[in-house]
């Protein structure tokens, strides 16, 4: 059935679909952006707190007003494990940003595709196409290519972006396997609300009163990270995954502009084929795959 609403699903739906997938990843790369100038500033532990806790505030508000959700729950389990695999991406990827050009370190945390379908398999059982197998190798290449294959092929930096992830792949099969019997907005709720509290604990030991300036900044973030989702489940609505998750890579392009605007970066020739490649394999996976996939993405 789904393939037949897919099939007569009209064209224009397609288009703003992909437009509203477009929008949630300028989004995520100006989030990107506030995230990487407030990070010289502010303790990493600081300003994933707030992204957190602002979240949450905007996704109450919006559940309350929609008055959508219910929140009992029998599988509390797993919604720790997705709250804090999706945590340790969100401390990772944050921290990369801080450290890394803004594109490359978007670009790492994009590499969730290709740990999907790998973490399933082992985790929920499925089984994994084989001519999918060729297209998560071109992947990895892609990856070592943008971890660049020179001295700094183990740079820790590197590597830390790589784990985002990593970890955001184990958060993604956890909302499958959580999909089965919880509405995506109790998912959404449980990670925020279990999240903020985790995130709160390290600020007892590196609590840094923000600048006015960065209480604006820490807002933003919030805000942005919200639209966001909403844009991205928006997109999501109007188009199969499969056709639509593709142009969540444009977050990347948008990165790398800001980057290059803002603080002067570019990417290099190995990040820029390495780039292509990681985008491409993800392209095929999500295309070859997405009965595999979960439909989101982007727990930071």
């Amino acid at each position: 059935m789904e393939t037949s609403r897919n099939f007569h699903r009209h064209p224009d739906h397609l288009i703003r679909g992909a437009c509203f997938v477009i929008a949630s990843s300028l989004m995520f790369a100006m989030m990107g952006g506030l995230i990487k100038a407030v990070s010289g500033h502010l303790p990493l532990v600081v300003i994933v707190f707030f992204r957190n806790f602002f979240g949450l505030l905007l996704l109450s508000l919006w559940l309350w007003h929609t008055g959508k959700v219910g929140l009992h729950t029998h599988r509390l389990h797993l919604h720790g494990i997705r709250t804090l695999t999706g945590l340790a991406a969100m401390y990772c990827f944050f921290f990369t940003l801080g450290h890394l050009h803004l594109g490359e370190a978007i670009l790492l945390n994009f590499t969730t595709p290709l740990f999907v379908p790998i973490i399933a398999l082992f985790w929920l059982g499925e089984t994994l196409p084989k001519k999918m197998w060729w297209a998560v190798g071109l992947g990895f290449a892609g990856i070592i290519l943008i971890l660049h294959p020179t001295e700094s092929v183990f740079a820790p930096v590197a590597l830390i972006g790589l784990a985002s992830g990593m970890f955001a792949a184990v958060a993604m099969v956890s909302i499958r396997s959580l999909s089965h019997t919880e509405p995506p907005e109790r998912i959404v709720f449980y990670f925020g609300a279990m999240a903020t509290l985790i995130s709160s604990l390290p600020l007892l030991w590196h609590w840094q009163t923000p600048a006015p300036a960065e209480w604006g900044a820490l807002l933003a973030i919030g805000i942005l990270a919200h639209l966001g989702q909403l844009f991205l489940t928006r997109g999501y609505a109007l188009g199969p995954a499969g056709q639509i998750s593709p142009f969540s890579y444009s977050s990347v392009v948008f990165g790398s502009a800001i980057g290059g605007i803002v603080w002067g970066e570019r990417l290099d020739g190995f990040s820029l084929v390495g780039a292509l490649t990681v985008g491409l394999a993800g392209i095929l996976i999500l295309r070859m795959g997405k009965s595999h996939t979960p439909q989101e993405s982007q727990t930071s």
